[in-house]
């Protein structure tokens, strides 16, 4: 069951094209269902989604969060031992400047080295770009496939221009109701998150970043391969943390979202709802526990995307300011 529920997650995950919507087929000649995700509240020509809601008063007000200065990477490590659904790899390559011979270089005898990376972008801590997912061969905004992506990068929703964030962070423990770690399986829908925030004592505002933690990434740690299950958001949770104005949504988990899915015939229905329906980006494989053994709930949260032009995700290491 594990391997085949593996397969399907792959096969899903890499061609990032899945129908939203069980539906017969149309009749010959009929129109197109009416769409309701788009255009999208920010304008049909938007490309940056939800994070139209930062802003630099949203910034400072964040910033006062900060009264220890104590700092948390939220991002692993990255590397060849990283756990990654195949094909995904990583190879470095470490190579000395110059013509190679290790020869000193003036009478200073300046050396160095330099290196040389050959991997797919989606392994370890990263963020999903509103290219990464979409309904139907439309993505964010109903913008056609056939419209930004080609085999030398997206020519629209490339992470290089998701602007820099800087903005306050919430963390819900959700290990304090349902156990450390979180079971697979289990679904964060309203009114578990609402139980969440009322524990925490935080209320999810516009321009906020949200983190789960579930335990998850610290009870495998040293694996080899991830699992194929995972505790997570469900449709509902997704879609209420959108309206409430959350610009970005991770948790220690590699996809986010509950798995098995809340319905097996509607896969990666998360990703769909915030990527493609409300521009609302995804934050994977985030490091929580930190955060969480110091009893953080609310804190500055600060990301500067790799500008890598055209990508689809990016490795990233947030930082956590408290």
């Amino acid at each position: 069951m594990k391997k085949f529920l593996m397969a399907a997650v792959l096969g899903l995950a890499a061609c990032g094209h899945v129908a939203a919507d069980e539906a017969a087929p149309a009749a010959p000649g009929a129109k197109p269902a009416k769409e309701d995700w788009y255009p999208s509240r920010y304008g049909a020509e938007d490309r940056i989604g939800a994070l139209n809601l930062l802003s630099p008063e949203k910034t400072a007000e964040a910033a006062k969060l900060i009264t220890t200065g104590k700092t948390y990477s939220l991002g692993q490590v990255t590397g060849r031992k990283t756990p990654a659904y195949g094909p995904r790899s990583f190879s470095m390559t470490i190579l000395q400047l110059s013509d190679g011979s290790g020869t000193p270089l003036g009478e200073n005898k300046a050396v160095g080295n330099d290196d040389l990376v050959n991997m797919y972008i989606g392994i370890g801590s990263q963020i999903d770009g509103l290219g990464h997912m979409g309904i139907d061969h439309r993505y964010y905004n109903g913008v056609p496939v056939a419209d930004f992506v080609t085999t030398g990068g997206l020519t629209q929703f490339g992470t290089h221009d998701i602007p820099a964030i800087a903005t306050r962070g919430v963390l819900l423990d959700m290990t304090k109701a349902f156990g450390d770690p979180v079971p697979a399986g289990t679904a964060f829908n309203k009114a578990e998150i609402d139980a969440a925030m009322a524990a925490a004592g935080v209320t999810i505002g516009e321009g906020d970043v949200v983190l789960f933690h579930t335990g998850t990434m610290k009870s495998q740690e040293g694996a080899e391969e991830l699992s194929p299950v995972e505790p997570g958001l469900g449709v509902e949770g997704a879609q209420y943390l959108a309206d409430l104005g959350a610009v970005a949504i991770g948790a220690d988990t590699w996809a986010l979202e509950v798995i098995p899915f809340e319905k097996e015939t509607r896969p990666f229905d998360v990703h769909l709802t915030l990527l493609a329906k409300n521009g609302v980006y995804i934050l994977e494989n985030m490091v929580t526990h930190e955060l969480a053994e110091d009893g953080v709930t609310e804190f500055f949260f600060a990301l500067g995307a790799p500008r890598l032009e055209g990508a689809v995700q990016a490795i990233i290491n947030p930082v956590a300011i408290r």
